[in-house]
């Protein structure tokens, strides 16, 4: 879901509760500024993005599975930004 900064403001109260089942966009002048999201969501990503996984606590059918992979084509951008380093 996607709204103004001003439509933010004025339903704040309902916009916060859609919030908590999906983020929210808050744009300002059409561009995306915030993003609104639950708390539960926010942990979870906190979560995930400090997740470490060390190569030796691998399983060799695991090491292979990663060797094996292979990113679905539109997912490459990622991959790219790591070899520009104006991204």
């Amino acid at each position: 879901m996607r709204v103004s900064t001003a439509e933010f403001i004025k339903g704040y109260g309902a916009l916060a509760d859609k919030a908590l089942s999906e983020p929210v966009t808050i744009t300002k002048n059409g561009r995306d500024r915030l993003v609104l999201l639950s708390a539960e969501e926010y942990a979870r990503l906190k979560r995930r993005d400090r997740r470490v996984v060390e190569p030796g606590d691998l399983t060799d059918a695991q090491l292979e599975a990663l060797r094996l992979a292979e990113v679905p084509a539109g997912h490459d951008h990622p991959d790219a930004d790591l070899h520009d380093p104006a991204a």
